[in-house]
C-alpha cells in the first residue's frame, strides 16, 4: 500500500529548514502491519560528550527493528541525535536510553540498537541493547 495524505499528519519536521535539536521521535502508520520486515538506519557521524572529561565520543549508531504499528521518520531521528551533541552520557546508558525511546514510540515487535564508539584510552566500545524477540 502506498503512503497517504493522512501518514503526513504529525510531521512537524519533515520539510522543515528551521529545525533544531529535539529528543521528539515523529513516526507515521505501518502501511504492512501484520508483515515482518526489518528497517536498517545507521549514522557514522554521532556525537555526545564523556560525562567525566567532557571530551567529545564519536559512534557509529545503527538501529535494526521489526516494525509493529509505527515508523520512526527519519528526520525526526536525525535531530534527536543531534540533541546528544552536548551530552555527557556513558555509552551503555546512551544506548539503552535510545532503545527506550524508539519502543516508546514505536512499539516495535523487535528492535536493537548498536552502539560502536571510537577507540579512546586504547579501548573500543560495542554496546548492543535488545527488545523483544526477532522473529524467525
Amino acid at each position: 500500500m502506498s503512503t497517504q495524505p493522512q501518514d503526513l499528519q504529525g510531521l512537524s519536521h519533515l520539510g522543515n529548514t528551521q529545525n533544531r535539536p529535539q529528543q521528539t521521535l515523529e513516526t507515521f502508520p505501518n502501511r504492512n502491519a501484520g508483515r515482518n520486515y526489518t528497517v536498517e538506519l545507521s549514522t557514522e557521524e554521532f556525537t555526545c560528550l564523556c560525562p567525566a572529561t567532557g571530551q567529545p565520543d564519536f559512534a557509529k549508531i545503527t538501529i535494526r527493528y521489526v516494525p509493529g504499528p509505527r515508523i520512526v521518520e527519519s528526520k525526526s531521528l536525525k535531530l534527536y541525535f543531534w540533541s546528544y551533541r552536548q551530552q555527557g552520557v556513558f555509552h551503555e546508558h546512551l544506548t539503552n536510553k535510545i532503545l527506550d525511546d524508539l519502543v516508546a514510540a514505536l512499539d516495535p515487535v523487535w528492535c536493537e540498537v548498536t552502539g560502536a564508539f571510537g577507540v579512546r584510552g586504547g579501548i573500543g566500545i560495542t554496546v548492543r541493547a535488545e527488545h523483544g524477540r526477532r522473529p524467525q
